[in-house]
C-alpha cells in the first residue's frame, strides 16, 4: 500500500476516536490486519475499503487519493507486412469479391486459430477474481464466492453468497464481527434451561420439593447474562439484581432472614456504579494500546 493513503488511515481512525481494536472489531478483522493497514505492508480488500468509507464518512476518491502519477502504458504499432511483387493475397477481402479462399487459409481460420496456437492456453487471472496463491505467508484461495486465507496469523474464511465472515486467530474467534472464544462457543450455548427443568422435576418427583425448587429457575437468566456479560466484556449485561433477588428469598425461604436480608438491595446501585468504573478503564486501556501500535 502507498504510505500516503497508510497514513490517511491512521489519521482517519484517530480522528474518529477509535482505537486499532475497536476498528478491527467494527469490520470483523483481526487488530494485526488493521496494523498492517497502517504500517503500509498490506492493503484492504475492496469490501473493506467500501466498510472504511462508510465508517469515516468520506468517499472512496477521497480515500484512496494520491499524489503519485498514474502510469500510461504505451502501445506500440505493429509493423506493417508489404507484400512482395507477384505475391498472392492473404484474405478473400484482398483478393477481391469474385475471388474464393484456399483451403489452407480456411484452416488458419478455424478454431485453433483464434487462441493463437492448436496446443491449450492456461487460463488467465481476470481481474484477480479466482486465484490460489501458495507462498511462505500460507494458503489463499479467491473466487466470485468468496475467499479463504490459511496462515501463521490465523484463518480468515469470506462467503459473499451469505454475507458471512469468520476470522480466527490468537485473540479467538470472530463470527461477522462478534468476538467469540472456544470457551464461549460452548458455554453460550449451553443449554442451562433444560438442566434446571431436569433438576427441578426430579427433586420435586423424588423429594416433593416442589417449593422452593422453583428458586431455581431464576438461575436461567443469571447464567445468560453472565454469559453475555464474558463475551462482551461489560459488566452492565450481568443481571445482578436477579442474583439479589435469589439470594435474599434464600435466606428468608430457609433462615427467615427477611430482615435484615433487604439490605442486600442496597448493592444494586453499588454493582452497577463499580461496573461503570471498571468498563471505562478497559476501554482507556484498550484505547491506549491501539494507539501505540499503530505508531510503530
Amino acid at each position: 500500500m502507498n504510505i500516503e493513503i497508510a497514513n490517511r488511515l491512521v489519521n482517519l481512525r484517530k480522528s474518529n476516536n477509535l482505537s486499532q481494536e475497536a476498528l478491527a472489531e467494527k469490520l470483523g478483522i483481526s487488530r494485526q490486519a488493521v496494523s498492517k493497514w497502517e504500517r503500509a505492508e498490506a492493503s484492504p480488500d475492496t469490501d473493506n475499503l467500501i466498510l472504511l468509507a462508510r465508517l469515516y464518512h468520506v468517499s472512496l476518491d477521497e480515500l484512496l487519493k494520491t499524489e503519485d502519477e498514474i502510469p500510461i502504458p504505451v502501445q506500440e504499432p505493429e509493423p506493417e507486412i508489404m507484400p512482395g511483387p507477384g505475391a498472392e493475397p492473404e484474405s478473400e477481402f484482398a483478393a477481391g469479391p469474385g475471388s474464393e479462399p484456399e483451403p489452407g487459409l480456411m484452416a488458419e481460420s478455424g478454431p485453433e486459430s483464434e487462441s493463437g496456437s492448436g496446443s491449450e492456453s492456461e487460463p488467465v487471472d481476470g481481474g484477480n477474481e479466482e486465484y490460489v496463491h501458495v507462498g511462505p505467508g500460507g494458503v489463499h484461495v479467491k473466487d466470485q464466492n468468496g475467499e479463504v486465507h490459511v496462515g501463521w496469523g490465523g484463518i480468515h474464511v469470506e462467503d459473499k453468497g451469505k454475507g458471512d465472515n469468520v476470522n480466527i486467530d490468537r485473540k479467538g474467534v470472530y463470527v461477522n464481527g462478534e468476538r467469540y472464544s472456544t470457551r464461549d462457543l460452548f458455554f453460550s450455548h449451553f443449554p442451562m434451561g433444560v438442566l434446571i427443568t431436569v433438576v427441578y422435576l426430579l427433586i420435586g418427583c423424588i423429594y416433593g420439593a416442589w417449593h422452593p425448587g422453583w428458586l431455581l429457575f431464576l438461575l436461567v437468566p443469571i447464567w445468560d447474562s453472565l454469559m453475555t456479560a464474558i463475551r462482551k466484556r461489560n459488566a452492565h449485561c450481568f443481571a445482578y439484581p436477579v442474583l439479589v433477588v435469589l439470594v435474599y428469598l434464600c435466606m428468608g425461604i430457609f433462615w427467615f432472614l427477611w430482615h435484615p436480608g433487604w439490605v442486600l438491595f442496597l448493592t444494586i446501585p453499588l454493582y452497577y456504579s463499580m461496573a461503570s468504573w471498571i468498563n471505562s478503564l478497559i476501554r482507556g486501556y484498550g484505547r491506549r494500546d491501539g494507539d501505540f501500535d499503530g505508531e510503530e
